[in-house]
């Protein structure tokens, strides 16, 4: 059975050539026009992945991002700016979504990044069931996309946790930012590393004490991170 795909965008020549690319990949697809209708869409149909324009009517693309995430709906979402504007994409991937691209775009760029994500998500379903990673006082089960600290329950979007996962597989060794972006994001950001370093932050401020006390991801100067058991 075909993964199926939802694709997000108030203008209708942009759905049709999304939807052409994607179903020629092998994808079924549904559209929807507006935020509210996308919202509806999600919250009642189950989808492999979301094609998601941030400027939309009704709802914008970073609301509907939000809702979903707090509904505990993690779909992997691609997200779609017309605006050039950083604030945006770090905005909409602090939400919960996992990737972002630009306008105008290249429907086969759209269509491999679809499949990274996909490949990103299947591999991290399927690998270590049962199994535990402990860092100190953080446990981290993999196959339930799940982390605790101290026995209490940590909340992730899916890259915060594949990331945490990740450095967790390669404690102690210094990983750099392209390495991050290579294994995470599973392919080529062109040197945009500041989502790495957007995730990590984000990573600090769930898994480690606010009065700094220690840290469990240490930044090494030039190199990258790394996370390692922290020094009390």
């Amino acid at each position: 059975m075909s993964q199926k795909i939802l694709i997000v965008d108030d203008e209708e020549s942009i759905v049709t050539l999304l939807q052409y690319n994607v179903e020629r990949a092998g994808f079924t697809t549904e559209a929807a026009y507006d935020g509210i209708e996308a919202l509806e869409k999600c919250e009642n149909n189950e989808y492999d992945l979301i094609i998601l324009d941030l400027m939309l009517p009704g709802m914008d693309g970073l609301e509907i991002c939000k809702q979903l995430r707090n509904q505990k709906i993690e779909t992997p979402i691609l997200m779609l700016t017309a605006k050039d504007d950083e604030l945006d994409k770090i905005l909409g991937l602090e939400l919960g979504a996992d990737d972002y691209m630009t306008k105008p775009f290249s429907p086969k760029e759209v269509v491999a990044r679809i499949k990274a994500i996909l490949r990103r998500t299947k591999s991290a379903n399927s690998e270590g069931s049962f199994r535990t990673i402990k860092v100190g006082d953080l446990t981290i089960y993999p196959e339930r996309y799940e982390a605790t600290m101290k026995g209490k329950v940590i909340t992730f979007t899916r890259k915060e946790f594949e990331l945490l996962y990740y450095l967790a597989e390669n404690k102690g060794k210094v990983i750099s930012r392209d390495q991050l972006l290579s294994a995470v994001w599973d392919y080529d950001f062109v040197g945009d590393t500041r989502i790495v370093d957007v995730h990590i932050s984000h990573l600090r401020e769930k898994i480690e004490p606010k009065d700094k006390k220690f840290s469990y991801i240490k930044t090494v100067r030039g190199l990258g991170y790394k996370l390692e058991e922290p020094a009390r």
